[in-house]
């Protein structure tokens, strides 16, 4: 299945003025997913992962590009409904949290 989404973000304990709005497309199979998305460093992501779903609360976890920290990272996020929060390192001193409302169609 094909989703198209728009992710409107906010991040929090971290120093730098990052992208708030993050266009989306995913490819979900047997909870597999794959997708792109504009990230918050204003880059183009590409990321393959799996996702586990429980009444509603989703986590995902796999590995994702586009990031500065590194040419592949992994990544993990957490769901509820339409609304996610994930880790963020801004520097290996510097870990702050992303809040995160999605619309999908």
């Amino acid at each position: 299945m094909i989703e198209l989404a728009l992710a409107f973000s906010l991040h929090l304990g971290l120093n730098e003025d990052y992208n708030q709005v993050h266009p989306h497309i995913r490819y979900n199979e047997q909870n597999y997913i794959a997708g792109a998305y504009y990230n918050s460093e204003r880059n183009v992501s590409f990321y393959l992962g799996k996702r586990w779903e429980y009444n509603g609360i989703g986590l995902e976890a796999g590995a994702v590009t586009g990031y500065s920290g590194g040419d592949v990272l992994p990544y993990g996020r957490a769901t509820y409904e339409n609304f996610f929060v994930s880790p963020a390192f801004e520097t290996p001193d510097t870990v702050g949290v992303v809040l995160g409302y999605e619309l999908k169609w």
